[in-house]
């Protein structure tokens, strides 16, 4: 059977037996006949979405000195996160070192306003 015969068979055929070829076309290869939807994932040329800049969601808070107050930051440092006393007491002495890594924005600026309220100095990445 050559393509015009297979165009020909399909012209012949009722709607209902031409969703079920679809149907039996898409189990055998594994595919689907949906239409893809790449257009409205790509942004317009020259558009206010290509000149944005992707916006970062995940943030990196860094102790970066434990200050004069090392008690203070080191109760922070239990309260923000699960370390145990020698743990924190760890991080504090070899600052500079990450607190808590892949936190939301406000949570990341609500950990830096403790550190630095109890005396020590820390950074968001």
């Amino acid at each position: 059977m050559n393509k015009e015969q297979l165009i020909e068979t399909i012209e012949k055929m009722s709607v209902l037996e031409l969703a079920d070829l679809v149907k039996a076309l898409e189990e055998k290869f594994g595919v689907s006949a949906a239409m893809p939807m790449m257009m409205g994932a790509m942004p317009a040329a020259g558009g206010d979405e290509a000149e944005k800049k992707e916006e970062k969601t995940s943030f990196t808070v860094e102790l970066t000195e434990g200050g004069s107050q090392k008690i203070q930051v080191i109760k922070v440092l239990r309260e923000v996160t699960t370390l145990g006393l020698k743990e924190a007491k760890d991080l504090v002495d070899g600052a500079p070192k990450p607190i808590k890594e892949g936190v939301a924005k406000e949570e990341a600026e609500e950990i830096k306003k403790k550190i630095e309220a109890a005396g020590g100095k820390a950074t968001i990445k």
